[in-house]
């Protein structure tokens, strides 16, 4: 999988915003609610009545919603309208097609993926009933997911003779493992909220109705930290997972000397050493 090429910006500091609907391209999307709160953009999928199923339109909005990204925006928000976060693809779209077409069409949800998980901020995903499919392909782009106790996971496409097709293969494995992967798409099987936890699928848990509150904490606290370490995060340690040891150890020193080296790190580590940055401590 190529990942879609960005460039890190570094800005001095975030601009205020209001939080409210956003105007511009954003006013376009019909199938997303857009908002801004500071640093956060939050993109809410819009289709309750479908359990936010994915369509051609959804995934070409969310792909144009990532691509436009406010220059001071830090952090990507996600999460779904009405009580389900998604419930994958919109099944009444399935329709036959030729096999070049049916490439391009997966292809397409990769481009949206790929951006969201390769993109300039990182992103953290809301989940609350079902997170189906390519609701779970969309929730393994993200880099953090917080999981009400409403949420449940599944990947019927086994049992309705298909395949994932959103980058699931690729994603899904690399956070559950090959073969828990492989029990869900064979048997059908479906993960609540305290399995998924287990399993690696999502990293904080909550009760129903207070995920967009820690979803949104949590992405304030990451739009805090120093922009060129959350584009090393993202973009480097995946890599340097992949990698040989040795190449991987190599990859590290050229990036922790580029990240340390920045002027917000340089000023970051001059109060530290001041006495005027917090200590790590025990929560």
């Amino acid at each position: 999988m190529t990942p879609t090429q960005t460039e890190p910006q570094t800005p001095d500091a975030v601009p205020h915003a209001e939080p409210g609907a956003l105007p511009g391209v954003y006013a376009t999307l019909d199938l997303l609610q857009c908002s801004q709160d500071g640093p956060v953009l939050h993109l809410r999928l819009n289709r309750p009545a479908k359990r936010n199923a994915i369509s051609d339109e959804l995934i070409r909005q969310l792909h144009t919603a990532v691509l436009s990204l406010p220059a001071h925006a830090r952090v990507i928000l996600i999460s779904g309208e009405g009580p389900h976060f998604c419930a994958g693809l919109d099944l009444s779209e399935l329709v036959q097609r030729e096999i070049g077409e049916a490439v391009l069409h997966s292809r397409s949800w990769h481009a949206a993926f790929d951006a969201l998980q390769f993109g300039r901020v990182p992103v953290v995903a809301v989940l609350q009933g079902a997170v189906v499919g390519g609701g779970l392909e969309l929730a393994a782009a993200c880099h953090l997911r917080v999981a009400e106790d409403s949420a449940y996971f599944g990947l019927p496409e086994g049992q309705r003779g298909i395949f994932v097709g959103g980058g699931g293969s690729v994603r899904i494995p690399r956070l559950m493992g090959v073969a828990r992967m492989t029990d869900m798409m064979l048997t059908g099987r479906v993960y609540d909220a305290n399995e998924a936890d287990r399993a690696g699928l999502v990293q904080y848990r909550c009760a129903d109705g207070e995920g967009l509150a820690k979803g949104m904490a949590l992405a304030h606290k990451v739009a805090q930290g120093a922009p060129m370490t959350a584009f090393a995060v993202m973009h480097a340690l995946p890599r340097i997972a992949e990698q040989s040891p040795s190449e991987g150890l190599f990859t590290e020193s050229l990036m922790a000397a580029v990240a340390s080296n920045t002027p917000e790190a340089q000023a970051r580590l001059g109060a530290f050493l001041a006495g005027k940055a917090a200590k790590v401590t025990k929560s």
